[in-house]
C-alpha cells in the first residue's frame, strides 16, 4: 500500500480523507539547549502523542483498504456462487438428456430428479447431525448457577444489605 498526500509545510504531511488533516512528520530543526527538564518532558510528551497518532492513521488507513479489498473479493466470491447455482440446472438438464439417449426421457429425468432428491436427503442428514453435535454452554450455565447460589447465600446471611440499591416498582391496584 502507498500513502498519498500533499506536503503543507516542510514539516507537515496532509493524508487525504484522514481525520487528522495534518500530522507532524518531523520535529522543529531549532532545539533550545538551556530549556528546563519541564519543558523537555512536555517536548517528549507531544513527540510521543504526535508519533502514536500518525501509527493510528497508518493502521486506520491500512485497515480501511485491506477491508475494502475483502469486500471486493467477497462480492467476487458471491457471484461465482450465484453463477454456479444457476449452472447446476443446466447440469442436470444435460444429464437427463444424455440418459435419454439409451432410456426413456421420462425415465431420464426421472432418475435424474430421484438422484437430485437423495443427494438433498444427504445433506439434510449431515447438517442434522452437525447441528445435533451443538452443546449448550455448560461452563457459563455452571458459573451463572454459581454466582445465583452465592448471592442467594450472600442473602441469606445478610438481609439487611441484600435489598440494598435495589428499587422496587409499585403495584397497581387490580380492577
Amino acid at each position: 500500500m502507498t500513502i498519498s498526500g500533499t506536503p503543507t509545510s516542510p514539516n507537515r504531511y496532509t493524508v487525504p480523507g484522514a481525520a487528522n488533516a495534518a500530522i507532524p512528520l518531523v520535529t522543529e530543526p531549532d532545539v533550545d539547549r538551556s530549556a528546563s527538564m519541564g519543558t523537555l518532558v512536555k517536548q517528549a510528551t507531544e513527540h510521543v502523542s504526535t508519533l502514536v497518532r500518525s501509527e493510528i492513521e497508518l493502521a486506520k488507513m491500512e485497515i480501511t483498504e485491506t477491508v475494502k479489498t475483502g469486500m471486493r473479493g467477497g462480492i467476487f466470491f458471491g457471484l461465482a456462487a450465484a453463477i454456479g447455482v444457476f449452472s447446476l440446472f443446466f447440469f442436470w438438464f444435460m444429464v437427463g438428456e444424455i440418459l435419454s439417449i439409451w432410456l426413456w426421457r421420462w425415465l431420464a429425468f426421472t432418475i435424474v430428479f430421484v438422484a437430485m432428491l437423495l443427494m438433498a436427503g444427504v445433506c439434510a442428514l449431515l447438517g442434522y447431525r452437525k447441528v445435533k453435535q451443538i452443546k449448550k454452554p455448560e461452563k457459563t450455565i455452571a458459573e451463572l448457577n454459581k454466582t445465583a447460589s452465592t448471592l442467594k447465600m450472600a442473602a441469606t446471611q445478610h438481609p439487611e444489605t441484600a435489598t440494598q440499591g435495589v428499587v422496587t416498582a409499585p403495584t397497581l391496584p387490580r380492577h
